[in-house]
């Protein structure tokens, strides 16, 4: 019988990976997406729970492309609208 270790996120305690560096990467990435659905939530009121949900969990995990957007770099969001494998996660 093998042992295998994994770890699981403390923010989705339902996925396991196998390399801790990982598992940090994705809680990390849905602290933001936390924070990003409160912002959201706050600006634009008519947005329902699960909408800013999505959206925050979509810019989390585009954040290189709209950080270097914000940085004077506007176009780096066409790379969104060309291919989106974020959404496949």
């Amino acid at each position: 019988m093998a042992v295998e270790v994994v770890y699981r996120s403390s923010r989705d305690p339902e996925r396991l990976f196998m390399d801790k560096a990982e598992a940090d990467r994705h809680d990390k990435m849905l602290e933001l997406a936390e924070r990003l659905a409160e912002v959201l939530q706050k600006a634009v009121p008519s947005l329902n729970e699960q909408q800013v949900e999505e959206a925050g969990i979509y810019m989390a995990k585009n954040r290189d492309v709209f950080a270097r957007a914000f940085k004077s770099q506007p176009d780096a969001l066409a790379e969104l609208l060309e291919d989106t494998p974020a959404e496949a996660e």
